[in-house]
C-alpha cells in the first residue's frame, strides 16, 4: 500500500506541474496576443533557388533588448529542428514540428551574433541572430547553425540581401 500511494502522490504532483506549466505558457501567449504574427511565406517560395541553405536549429524569438524573454504567441515559442533558406525576398526558417517562419528582406534591421537567448547558451558568438521588424516590434531570432563554419556564410548570406541602413 505504501508503494501504492508514493506513486499516486508522485503523479499527482507531476500532473499539478505540467498543468501550471500549460497555464503559465497559455498566459504568456494571450499576454503576448498583441504581437503581429508573422508573414507569410511568398507564394511559390519553395519553387525558388535560395542563396543559401544551412541545416541547423531555430532557437527563439524575443523582443530586442530582453533576450529571456521568449515570445510565445503565434508559435514563436516553439524550439526546434530548421533549415535556414536565404532567398533573394527574406530568409525562411522551415521549421520541424512547426510552422515555417519567414522574415522578410525588407524587415531586417541587423545580422550579428550572440551567445545565447531563452532556451539556448552556447560558445561566445555562437548564435546567429536576425533583427526585424514584426509589426510595430523589433524582434531578434536565433538559429544555431549545425555546423559552426556554415554561420559565417549565413550571416553573409542575410546581410547581403537586407537593405542599406538609413544614414
Amino acid at each position: 500500500m505504501d508503494q501504492l500511494t508514493t506513486v499516486l502522490v508522485t503523479v499527482l504532483i507531476l500532473a499539478v506541474l505540467f498543468a501550471l506549466l500549460r497555464r503559465g505558457w497559455t498566459t504568456r501567449v494571450r499576454r503576448q496576443s498583441g504581437i503581429a504574427a508573422p508573414p507569410a511565406p511568398p507564394a511559390g517560395i519553395e519553387e525558388r533557388e535560395p542563396r543559401l541553405v544551412v541545416p541547423g536549429m531555430y532557437v527563439s524569438t524575443t523582443e530586442t533588448g530582453a533576450p529571456l524573454e521568449r515570445i510565445a504567441a503565434h508559435g514563436l515559442g516553439v524550439r526546434a529542428r530548421a533549415t535556414a533558406l536565404v532567398l533573394d525576398d527574406g530568409v525562411l526558417l522551415d521549421r520541424q514540428g512547426a510552422p515555417a517562419l519567414f522574415v522578410p528582406a525588407a524587415d531586417l534591421v541587423a545580422v550579428g551574433t550572440s551567445s545565447g537567448m531563452v532556451g539556448k547558451f552556447v560558445e561566445k558568438d555562437g548564435l546567429a541572430v536576425l533583427t526585424w521588424k514584426l509589426g510595430s516590434t523589433v524582434v531578434d531570432t536565433g538559429f544555431r547553425t549545425q555546423r559552426a563554419e556554415d554561420k559565417q556564410r549565413l550571416l553573409a548570406a542575410v546581410e547581403a540581401i537586407a537593405p542599406a541602413p538609413h544614414s
